[in-house]
């Protein structure tokens, strides 16, 4: 029962929007969005040359450097993302529509996060009054105030992946506008769609011009973007080995940036636990997004004596999972965003094979679908976490089931990765998942389940990523600390110590 493609539900999808107008392409070329369900044309959009490149940062810089927008208090500032947020609840059916097809993601699932996403801007509003955006000082310098200022970093440069766009660029848009940055999003050009989107809620908000800039283009334009001398600061979620290329080129003109790159995130099962009852959650959360998420837990990581039980209840509840059209209510998983995804996943399916690991399950495009970048939920035993499917991020639904020999050795082998994403220890006792959460080099840790919480914080160790996103924590990286040391406290100031 796939949906039929309507009118896609952007007004300008042939143009860029660069300071506060919609533009053609400098190239006049395109980029087609193909709908991974059907393998069908769902949107031609506008492909972005670096001369369009140079002309968004251009815009941002001159809205930075002497437009209104970082000259506003952040309660003015606030108020703009306020009714950003009232325009993307608007939206929502919009943004719901976009991403399955874009993607491959549930549509129940694209629409149940749709209501929520504005809440990001709500909530980065409400710090113009609660963050301590300028503060008093002890100063022993011999002047008579010591105030320290968190400042705008500067024009930043928001590169988003195609897996969740519309939450990615939320993550990095909400807390670079109430620090009073500017903004140029590069959109995928694999899922394009809410960047656009985004762009329309921009205008419609009454955002001054160049405040928000978004261009459309492949991967070779990014470069213009990331080694432009008018970018501040760039804020990137991709793959770790795109992650490394864009910090070697910031580093030659010590540009900031925060990074939310790869995961190989570990569910570690202590002995004391239900297997049943970790397969069933495992399973359960395993095909979001068709396992296209950097924190999936997949790499299972259990004793070698319930290693064989583990592997067949997992085994039996992926097996469950009913492959499909996203926009049918039955599916319980959709498509992989792209031809080229699949064929990544499908290699490394290929390469668990070679290497004789077990296959409880999968392993193959599902029989009864005969077009779509399909694949099935695929769950290997007997995994060598030394081997390629356990130490390389396969971003598809394929689990590896990893046996130890004691608790020492579970937790050994979670380490055991080049990622420090996220993680989740499974044990019926709170003080040993505290000691074991402790113990674990991950970002985020979970008890008994896959757990992340944006309003904490989110982001990890080792080549997961430099820097956090979400809460407090992401507003950090899009301020500057400076320091000013007065003769007196002046009368007027940007910005008063919010009440503690």
């Amino acid at each position: 029962m796939t949906q039929a493609i309507r009118d896609f539900p952007i007004s300008q999808a042939d143009k860029l929007f660069i300071d506060g107008e919609w533009v053609a392409a400098s190239s006049g070329e395109t980029i087609d969005v193909i709908a991974p369900a059907t393998e069908e044309l769902f949107v031609r959009v506008a492909a972005a040359t670096a001369v369009d490149i140079n002309r968004a940062v251009a815009s941002a810089r001159a809205a930075f450097d002497t437009g209104p927008w970082p000259r506003m208090s952040h309660v003015e500032r606030a108020g703009y993302m306020m009714e950003m947020a009232r325009l993307l609840d608007a939206r929502a059916a919009d943004v719901a529509y976009i991403w399955p097809n874009e993607m491959g993601i549930l549509h129940s699932t694209a629409s149940a996060h749709a209501t929520g996403v504005s809440g990001l801007y709500k909530y980065y509003a409400s710090l113009a009054t609660r963050f301590p955006f300028e503060e008093e000082h002890r100063t022993f310098s011999g002047a008579k105030a010591g105030l320290l200022v968190r400042e705008p970093v500067g024009v930043v440069g928001a590169i988003i992946p195609w897996n969740g766009p519309i939450s990615l660029i939320a993550f990095k848009l909400a807390p670079a506008l109430i620090a009073g940055c500017t903004v140029v999003i590069k959109a995928s050009p694999e899922a394009p769609g809410h960047a656009l989107l985004m762009a329309e809620i921009a205008e419609a908000a009454g955002l001054p011009r160049g405040v928000i800039n978004v261009v459309t283009a492949d991967r070779g334009p990014s470069e213009a973007l990331v080694s432009h001398p008018g970018i501040d600061k760039i804020s990137f979620t991709g793959s770790t080995a795109a992650g490394k290329n864009i910090a070697s080129v910031l580093g030659g003109r010590m540009a900031r940036y925060t990074m939310e790159l790869g995961g190989k995130s570990a569910a570690v099962i202590l002995d004391d636990y239900d297997i049943e009852t970790a397969a069933r959650t495992i399973a359960a959360a395993a095909p979001d997004m068709t396992g296209q998420v950097c924190a999936s837990l997949t790499r299972v990581i259990v004793s070698r004596h319930r290693h064989d039980q583990l592997l067949e209840a997992l085994s039996a509840e992926m097996g469950k999972v009913r492959v499909g059209d996203p926009f049918d209510p039955a599916s319980g998983m959709g498509p992989l965003a792209t031809a080229r995804q699949r064929e990544r996943v499908e290699g490394y399916i290929a390469q668990g094979k070679a290497d004789g690991f077990t296959v409880g399950t999968g392993g193959c495009r599902p029989s009864h679908l005969e077009r779509g970048y399909f694949v099935e939920p695929t769950v290997f035993g007997h995994v060598d976490n030394k081997s390629v499917i356990a130490q390389e991020e396969i971003f598809g639904p394929v689990l590896s089931v990893i046996p130890a020999d004691s608790e020492a050795d579970l937790l050994a082998i979670a380490n055991d990765s080049p990622f420090g994403l996220n993680g989740s220890i499974f044990t019926n006792d709170v003080d040993r998942a505290y000691a074991a959460g402790r113990e674990l080099r991950s970002g985020t840790v979970g008890h008994n389940s896959i757990r992340m919480d944006f309003t904490i914080a989110f982001g990890g160790y080792k080549q997961s990523g430099v820097g956090r996103e979400g809460g407090i924590e992401g507003l950090r990286p899009y301020l500057e600390t400076k320091v000013l040391l007065l003769d007196g406290m002046p009368s007027h100031r940007q910005a008063e110590t919010p009440a503690t």
